[in-house]
This record gives C-alpha cells, structure tokens and sequence, in this order.
C-alpha cells in the first residue's frame, strides 16, 4: 500500500511516530511533510498529499497539523475525499468501516504519545463494510457533485441586518 503522508510545522513533534507506524505496515510512503519548525501552511502541505491520491499514485493519505482540524477541512475541500479527523481508535474503525475514509487526519498537539499510532493502525487494518453503508456515501457523491448547491458558509458570513445584496 502507497500512502502520502503531510505535515506541517505543527505537528513536526509527531511526525517520526506516524511515520513508523505508516511503516510498521508495511507501508510505502511518499512523504510531502515538513521535519522542522519552520511556518508553513497546512493547505499548501493537504494540497500535496490529496492531490497525489486523486491522481491514483497512492491508495491513502495521512495529514497532521496542530488540531488536524485545517488538514481535514482542506482535504474534505477537495472531489472524492473523504477525510475523517481522528483521535481514538472508535473514530478511526467507523471512518473506514461506516464511511470508506480515504484521508486520516491527525492531530500535532495536545496528544498523548502513541495515541496517534494507535489510530493509525486501526485506521489501515480496517475495511470498508459497503452494504447500507454505500447508499449514505452515494449521496455524499451526488452532493459533491451538485454545482448548484447553496454552501453553509455562504449563508452564514452574512451579519442579521445583511440582505446580502
């Protein structure tokens, strides 16, 4: 299995320990991360990462940033991504098992060592169960296919006095 694997400044302090449990595996990783403390922008470093797994050169991507919160939030932006931001094993089985997640988002900080490894093994031992589960992500794609849907986040930009014209 070929994952991608991005970082960013961050998540520097996790990222040997994500990437050993990558490799435990027996994964091949293509790694678009960072290994130092330097600022860089977590979309720049998704953008690397998804963009490889949409053009079929990996079968998985794994993300990390502070919260894992912009990392999941960037991938989830991006057509046929489904990106799940989890910090327990619970989260990691039913992203597989529930919604075929093919983007594991991980947090960098304020997360007791080993957590995210062992996320990361549930994560990749666990198969996407499909039957009644197929029809939800069915839908999920039509949405992301709609491009005439009205998004959340322009409804809600607009003060209570704002007509929006």
């Amino acid at each position: 299995m070929r994952i991608a694997f991005a970082n960013d400044h961050a998540a520097t302090a996790v990222r040997a320990e994500i990437l050993q449990a990558l490799k435990r595996h027996g994964a091949e990783v293509v790694d678009f991360g960072v290994d130092c403390e330097d600022p860089v922008d977590y979309p720049d470093m998704a953008e690397k990462a998804v963009r490889a797994l949409q053009r079929g050169e990996v079968d998985r991507a794994v993300l990390a940033c502070g919260t894992g919160l912009g990392m999941s939030i960037t991938a989830n932006k991006f057509k046929g991504i489904r990106c799940a931001l989890c910090t327990d094993e619970y989260a990691a089985r039913m992203a597989r098992a529930h919604n075929d997640a093919n983007v594991l988002a991980l947090r960098g900080r304020e997360i007791e060592p080993g957590r995210n490894a062992a996320v990361i093994d549930v994560f990749l031992r666990t198969e996407y169960q499909a039957g009644r589960h197929q029809r939800r992500l069915d839908k999920v794609s039509r949405i992301e296919g709609d491009e005439d849907r009205t998004t959340a986040t322009q409804d809600t930009r607009r003060g209570p006095d704002d007509s929006g014209n």
